[in-house]
């Protein structure tokens, strides 16, 4: 799976891009066809401390899933993030599964 990480605006340390990308990678686990991920970290203007942005974005076949969530740090944003996807991927899984079935009944019933 390629993952692309970037940052705007501000140059993010090699420890916090090794940390995103354990957990991108870790959700290939939970769906094999994931074709690729981008990855999008900025901070936001507000006033608040709830101003790390991150952004995911998901290549599946057919699909592209995204996430995106504003906390205190970008480590605690990249967790709920990849807590989202994972729903997400369980419930595209679970379509595509039924999809296929549907296809393979439709195909013994004209045979």
């Amino acid at each position: 799976m390629n993952i692309q990480i970037q940052s705007i605006h501000f140059d993010a340390d090699k420890k916090l891009t090794t940390l995103i990308t354990k957990k991108v990678e870790k959700l290939h686990h939970f769906f094999d066809g994931i074709i690729g991920s981008e990855v999008f970290m900025k901070i936001d203007k507000a006033t608040t401390a709830e101003n790390k942005v991150v952004e995911i974005k998901l290549n599946v076949p057919g699909n592209a899933l995204f996430v995106k969530r504003q906390c205190q740090s970008f480590e605690e944003a990249a967790d709920e993030c990849t807590d989202a996807l994972r729903q997400q991927l369980k419930k595209h899984k679970e379509k595509t599964r039924r999809s296929l079935s549907r296809k393979r009944e439709t195909v013994k019933f004209i045979a």
